[in-house]
């Protein structure tokens, strides 16, 4: 079998930061698919499971509820490798064009207060696997350590 795109980025040089992952063309429109890469692939420790589900939860619920880009949001959901999260949106970007709303995203994240959305035994699977603590550590230090100081190399893949 062919290796997928995702598997010929070289995981040593990426850094955290907003890529174009891939854009697809179904029928008319295009999906872009965005790879925002919270912690550096095999150098820093892997974000723990409680965590990422709390950042769902609420990253999906303001994007969803967003003026601008609410209506464009296919999917928003954590990697495999509990690196990032996938964003995906119905129109053709790249990724300066979604820094802001990344960058909303993501204080909104760091400031949230309150019960977690969708995070009842009736709304979600595994309701208990929430650490909205560390979510909050991890979104403001996305915000100071990335997204505060991008850069061509934090917004392109590494050749």
């Amino acid at each position: 079998m062919e290796k997928i795109t995702s598997f010929t980025i070289n995981h040593l040089e990426l850094l955290p930061g907003i890529y174009v992952s891939r854009k697809d063309n179904i029928n008319d429109a295009v999906i872009t698919t965005f790879d925002i890469r919270m912690t550096r692939p095999n150098y820093e420790p892997v974000m723990n499971t409680a965590e990422i589900h709390a950042i769902e939860h609420l990253g999906a619920t303001f994007l969803r509820n967003h003026s601008d880009f609410g209506g464009k949001i296919v999917y928003f959901g954590p990697m495999g490798c509990r690196t990032g999260f996938y964003l995906l949106l119905g129109a053709d970007y790249e990724s300066r064009e979604v820094v802001g709303l990344i960058r909303e995203m993501f204080e909104f994240i760091a400031g949230y207060e309150g019960e977690i959305p969708g995070a009842s035994p009736r709304d979600c699977g595994n309701y208990l696997d929430m650490n909205l603590p560390m979510a909050k550590y991890l979104a403001k230090k996305f915000l100071n350590e990335v997204l505060d100081n991008l850069s061509e190399k934090n917004l392109n893949y590494p050749k």
